[in-house]
């Protein structure tokens, strides 16, 4: 970096800090954009400072919007009695991606994990409880199937399950494609416990 002028080795060291990009792709793309042209740079810049001026969080749901609700919680034909718990908007965009769940969404902000500091208290399962209401028929708990997902699953459970609101938790398993032979014990366990009449 001592070779770089002063401004590269700055954006250089800026694209560093997004996640998953190391010191040589952090290059690649410092002089990606010193390769640009002003304009392409401009814009560049401009995309970043509107998204960052302008999207905010709904206040319901907690998905990013630029509205004061996202469009799913704007959305009158989506079923607001079955709520889709997830732990960020990254598995909301997922959840969406499948075109088959036309309810709406709590986003928790992240998952129970003592051994990083997250208590319950520290993601949004006050705000989640706040919600439940005559209407809420089914709340679907969608967690990673991991250790902090599972435990994050099971603490709302204990604490919805006693209101009368139905709590179902997403099938785990084999993945489409995938062969027995090469599933893990873990896995091959949930799909058992998760198999369904057909």
């Amino acid at each position: 970096m001592d070779s770089y002028p002063k401004s590269l080795a700055c954006l250089v060291e800026e694209f560093e800090k997004l996640p998953g990009i190391g010191h040589k792709t952090a290059g690649r793309l410092a002089f990606h954009v010193l390769n640009s042209s002003m304009d392409d740079a401009q814009s560049f810049a401009n995309a970043i400072l509107n998204a960052k001026n302008k999207t905010k969080f709904c206040p319901i749901c907690g998905n990013m919007t630029e509205d004061e609700l996202c469009p799913i919680c704007n959305n009158a034909k989506r079923d607001k009695s079955t709520i889709c718990v997830v732990a960020d908007i990254k598995d909301l965009i997922a959840m969406e991606r499948t075109h088959e769940f036309n309810g709406v969404y709590h986003i928790l902000g992240g998952v129970i994990s003592p051994i990083n500091g997250v208590g319950p208290d520290n993601i949004k399962i006050k705000e989640l409880l706040g919600r439940l209401n005559d209407e809420t028929h089914e709340v679907i708990l969608a967690t990673n199937p991991n250790v902090e997902g599972e435990a994050t699953a099971m603490y709302i459970s204990k604490l919805i399950k006693p209101l009368g609101v139905k709590v179902t938790r997403i099938a785990h398993g084999i993945p489409v494609g995938g062969d027995l032979e090469y599933t893990d014990e873990v896995t091959l366990t949930m799909a058992i416990d998760g198999r369904r009449e057909i």
